[in-house]
Formats: C-alpha cells, structure tokens, sequence
C-alpha cells in the first residue's frame, strides 16, 4: 500500500516537472495594497493582485495583460457564495500561479511573446472589473468595486514599467475575455500615444438569444450584473447611449463602437452559451474566428 502511494505521489511530481519544463513556470502573486485606501478592493474588501513576469531583452518594453475570467455574480446571495473564494477575496488565491500558453516565458512555446512582461489580473470582484457602489452594507460587507479595482491594477501597471510600452496586448478569458472587450478603447488610454495597442477576447463573445423556452436567460442575468454591482456608469458610453446598460454587457451591442483592433475567439461548442441558445444554426451565427494576435 505505501509503495503503491509512493509511485503515485513520484508519478504525480514527474508529471509537474514535464509541465514545468515544457508548459510553464511559476510566478508570485503581488498585491496591489495602496489599493485598500482608494476603495478598490474585492468583494471581501481584500487588495487587488496580480502575477508579474518581466520582460527581457527585445520585449522590454512590451506588456502582454491577461484577465483571469470566472462568471459573474448577479445578488447578494451569489456575490456571498464567492467572498470566501478566490473569486472574490484576495486572501485566498494562491501565492503562485503557472505561467504557459501565451505567457511562457520559453520562445519555443510562445514565439510572439516570451520575452514580453507578462501579466495576469486576478478576477475577484465578479462584475468584469465594472461595478462601483459606493456604500457598504455593513451586514454583507460586500464591495461592489470592479472598476476601482481595474483603474488600481492598471495605474500599479504602469507604475512599473507599462507607461514605457512601445507594444500593449490586452487579452482575456471568459468573464476576463469580455473584460477585454469592455476595457478595451480604456486600456489604450491609458497607455503613450505612440504604443501599438490590441485586444483579444478569448470565450469572451456573449450573446443575447432567446433559450429553447423562448426565455431570455442570459439578459435578465446580465441585467441583474449590472444593477447590483451598478456597472452602468462604467459601461461604454458609445453603447449606453443607445441601449439599457444591460444590453452593452453583450458585445455584439458595441464591438462595432471599439476604436483600437479588436480580435475574437470563440469555440465553435461553448457549453455555457450553447445551453441558452435554440438550435445549432443560431449558435453557428455566433461563431468568431480570430484573425491574427501578432504585433508587428
């Protein structure tokens, strides 16, 4: 039995080391703590945090900025459920996370960016980094600061280095690939006005359809979002203009509105979204293919 055990635990740590070597590294977590005295905190009113690899030789000054995705909370009861977790609360992510994929740091895995500052925002305010309401109801102690805790991320960013950026690629995934849409003409101001600047959406195009019981799941969820976590006022201007701030969650209502390049991926089967859709030929409609994330 305790070598039957002791295989397992070995196998386990050679399949680490394999991941290690070739798919990732491990980078600390850093946490924004000037954060706290500007209100921008999670929902448990925890500092922001983030994972910081810098860059190095040609990429430099580049700055790659990927937004930990996670849905949403749409109540009290939901943003409750998540306070206690690391989607909520800052006190309970890991201090280290694996860097693969688009932010390994290894040319022969990651081509376009390995040598770039590579960053991942974690998600902890469950809004898309939108929601700013003022006051805290002292029974819940919920915040609703979303967007505080962006600008806080950001400004901390740019303080180390980003205000340099001669490349800024702004990406993410899910609930982090429409913070990417949402933030997207955002990010690149706050950026010189010589950087090169673009975004990605990955899983991140949301779409308002009707469910197979011709119900509207998806936009009362969404509208439920925005009205407790109060995002309107941190929604797009060009959308909310036209459109109830709800509908400006869906990005089909104001990608057409994005000044800086834009590109979208979505799975051809998203499980989430295939769930409220009627048939396979509205989700076909729904299909984004990306183009090309290279920055010249």
């Amino acid at each position: 039995m305790v070598d039957a055990k002791l295989r397992t635990w070995i196998y386990a740590l050679i399949c680490l080391l394999i991941f290690l070597k070739a798919e990732g590294y491990f980078v600390d977590i850093t946490y924004v703590e000037s954060a706290v005295a500007k209100g921008a905190v999670c929902l448990d009113g925890s500092p922001p945090a983030y994972h910081l690899s810098p860059g190095f030789g040609s990429g430099v000054n580049n700055w790659l900025v990927h937004i930990e995705g996670g849905g949403w909370c749409n109540n009290v009861t939901t943003c409750l459920a998540r306070k206690s977790t690391r989607l909520g609360s800052s006190r309970q992510m890991v201090k280290q996370i694996a860097f693969s994929g688009i932010l390994n740091n290894r040319q022969t895995f990651n081509p376009d960016f390995y040598n770039w500052n590579k960053v991942k925002v974690r998600y902890c305010d469950g809004s898309s980094f939108t929601g700013d309401v003022k006051r805290v109801n002292p029974t819940t102690n919920l915040h609703y600061r979303g967007a505080r805790v962006w600008l806080a991320v950001m400004e901390d960013l740019l303080a180390r280095g980003m205000s340099k950026a001669e490349n800024a690629f702004l990406s993410g995934c899910s609930a982090g690939g429409l913070t990417s849409i949402l933030h997207c003409d955002n990010f690149r101001a706050l950026l010189p006005l010589g950087t090169r600047v673009k975004c990605l959406s990955d899983a991140g195009y949301f779409i308002s359809l009707k469910d197979i019981t011709g119900t509207e799941h998806i936009k009362a969820f969404f509208n439920d979002v925005v009205t407790t976590h109060g995002s309107a006022q941190n929604l797009p201007s060009s959308c909310t203009s036209r459109l109830t701030p709800s509908m400006c969650f869906f990005p089909q209502n104001m990608v057409q509105k994005i000044r800086t390049p834009l590109f979208i991926l979505n799975a051809a089967y998203d499980s989430w979204q295939e769930k409220i859709l009627k048939n396979k030929q509205l989700y076909a409609c729904a299909r984004q293919n990306i183009v090309n994330v290279n920055i010249p």
